[in-house]
């Protein structure tokens, strides 16, 4: 499938070889051999879980630095609807927006402005049934890739339009370029990452051939550098261009809520209830539903890793931000924008498949069969495995052995220690009589 980009990356130095992400990896991506993680590249979503549980920091996102500004002769910060919610005591987003360009940036577009011209598409392809219902988000990037590996049947149900991020660098560039009038390389459009999915989003895109967002900064990493600036400032101009839904997309259930004109809809955060989600979508369980938002972190993007303000404080600060803004202050016309909607398809990829052919697969998968059942069934992840069907998967495409599982091997040693104490004991018993025969 050729190479694979990923932001989740393994520091083995740091590696302790415990089995916590092995446990929670959604795509099975992760094992431990030789006492160290191995991940497995064309499994990986870049959801972060693995950054989350990592006890050790082994697992560790990779992300642009702040220097990256200076690759480009003019930069554009792209902060997210989250962005706004790692703050204290905001009253207005107009402040974080102006310290960003006392920071250095050249010129800020906000993401909610996209967010809500999406809001707008998305309500315009609902009424058309222009996509399969339930139709599902592709704002979050790690649920897409999901869908990619393991729930082929749903790929006709996600939305064909660019998440806001990418949909905002598209026009944030092109004002730009009319704006200062040069060439599109010599601008350099920055998002404010809440999570390494979205480094992923821009490094190797799903829906759009190429990228326009030419770096990802973490949230985590500009953060405090920004706090200077807004202590320097007491007040802002009115630059802030965008109205509750797009803020709303900060969180889980903000993008169904902004649709606004259906109330048909389901939200689930958390990958965990995302997977629950998609495999009852896979059995036709939501076929009455309108549209469903699937956020891989728990409490929406708010919840992301490389966040630094608790998603529920974050989403109290988020409700006190809404409060007096207007519905929305972008919109579309009567018709969706060709360059908002995606230039490539989604396709399935294969990842999860043990053959290369139908008839190879059924033969490997009746090898699984055979050797799972010859498990102990204890998914105790000591193998290095998260459950005994993985190992039996792992021992058929040859990167394993029925050895590994520890459970076996203890039962062979005790069987053949007790084997040997019945031998020791039959040889004692023979001994003592040899040397005390029985009287005639």
């Amino acid at each position: 499938m050729g190479e694979f980009i990923h932001s989740v990356i393994l520091n083995k130095d740091l590696c302790m070889g415990c089995i916590n992400c092995i446990k929670r990896c959604p795509t099975e991506a992760i094992r431990v051999r030789d006492g160290k993680a191995h991940i497995i590249a064309e499994r990986c979503i870049d959801c972060g879980e693995c950054i989350r549980i990592c006890p050790h920091h082994a697992k560790q996102p990779s992300y642009d630095p702040l220097s990256v500004l200076e690759n480009y002769a003019y930069t554009i910060a792209l902060p997210p609807p989250s962005f706004y919610a790692q703050f204290n005591n905001l009253e207005e987003p107009d402040l974080i927006l102006a310290a960003l360009l006392d920071f250095g940036f050249d010129e800020v577009y906000e993401v909610a402005q996209a967010a809500e011209l999406v809001s707008d598409a998305t309500r315009h392809v609902l009424q058309t049934e222009q996509v399969q219902k339930p139709v599902i988000s592709s704002a979050c990037p790690a649920v897409t890739r999901l869908i990619r590996v393991r729930y082929p049947d749903l790929i006709n149900h996600v939305l064909p339009i660019l998440a806001p991020v990418e949909y905002a660098a598209r026009i944030a560039r092109q004002e730009a370029m009319n704006k200062t009038g040069l060439p599109a390389e010599k601008i350099g459009c920055i998002f404010l990452t809440p999570c390494p999915a979205k480094v992923t989003a821009f490094r190797a895109p799903i829906g759009s051939k190429k990228s326009e967002v030419d770096a990802a900064v973490a949230v985590k990493e500009i953060y405090p550098r920004l706090l200077g600036y807004m202590k320097k400032r007491q007040t802002a101009e009115n630059i802030g261009r965008a109205g509750r839904i797009g803020l709303g997309w900060a969180e889980s259930g903000g993008e169904s809520a902004g649709l606004i004109s259906t109330d048909s809809y389901l939200a689930a955060d958390g990958i965990e209830n995302v997977i629950r989600v998609l495999e009852d979508l896979e059995d036709e369980k939501y076929s009455d539903l309108d549209f469903v938002e699937l956020d891989a972190c728990a409490g929406g993007c708010v919840g992301g890793v490389l966040q630094v303000e608790n998603p529920y404080i974050a989403k109290a600060k988020l409700k006190k931000l809404r409060r007096y803004m207007p519905v929305s202050k972008n919109h579309l016309e009567n018709h969706i924008p060709h360059n908002m909607l995606w230039d490539s398809d989604l396709e399935y990829a294969p990842v999860m498949e043990l053959g290369e052919t139908r008839a190879e697969s059924f033969s490997m998968y009746t090898r699984l069969e055979e050797i799972r059942d010859s498990l102990p069934g204890l998914d105790c992840g000591s193998c290095g495995a998260p459950t005994c069907e993985a190992l039996a998967e792992d021992i058929v495409r040859g990167n394993a052995d029925i050895d590994d599982c520890v459970v076996l091997m203890r039962q062979r040693m005790e069987a053949v220690l007790k084997a040997l104490g019945k031998d020791a004991e039959k040889n004692a018993k023979d001994a003592a009589q040899a040397q005390n025969p029985l009287p005639l």
